[in-house]
């Protein structure tokens, strides 16, 4: 999962809960875009995720949804949708425990050539790559993808469109 310190150190947190806004990037072929990520220490360590991170300051989730698809991949010309799906998680990366609050984005563009140019440090160490995924490959894949029902929701989402109400998904916590 992506978990970069902020680039001001101010992240939007309610209490320990860290606010963060991913994307649903589909393309003209309903392909997702996941990063690949590892452990900075680990590269055998490693998952796919959404594009995302925390909201910084007083910023709103469409905002931060938009700035750090445009930092990790390069993507600036997309149509930001509704949200799907509201997650809270909380997993160890990078020597310490993230706990967050994740609101995930529809989003479509038609660029589908990507360019990661405002990465953190961690995230330069700890970002391999990006890669669209169709969602029968994504369905097969043997790999770690977070969230956990990832193919599933996707799935359901190309079937039946967009949900009226954001759905609450289960709580993960590694």
């Amino acid at each position: 999962m992506s978990a970069e310190p902020t680039r001001t150190g101010e992240d939007a947190c309610e209490g320990n809960l860290r606010k963060v806004a991913r994307v649903v990037l589909l393309d003209p072929q309903d392909r997702i875009l996941l990063l690949h990520g590892h452990e900075p220490d680990d590269k055998a360590d490693d998952w796919w995720f959404t594009p995302g991170g925390g909201l910084e300051g007083a910023e709103t989730h469409e905002e931060a949804a938009l700035r750090e698809l445009a930092e990790e991949t390069g993507i600036t010309d997309v149509d930001l949708g509704p949200v799907l799906w509201r997650r809270r998680c909380s997993f160890p990366f990078a020597g310490r425990r993230w706990d967050q609050d994740e609101w995930y984005y529809l989003a479509r563009t038609t660029q589908t050539a990507t360019a990661a140019q405002g990465l953190t440090e961690l995230e330069r160490r700890s970002v391999a790559g990006a890669r669209w995924w169709t969602c029968q490959e994504l369905t097969r894949a043997h790999e770690t993808v977070y969230p956990t029902r990832l193919a599933e929701l996707l799935r359901t989402l190309l079937d039946e469109g967009p949900p009226a109400r954001p759905v609450t998904l289960d709580p993960e916590i590694v």
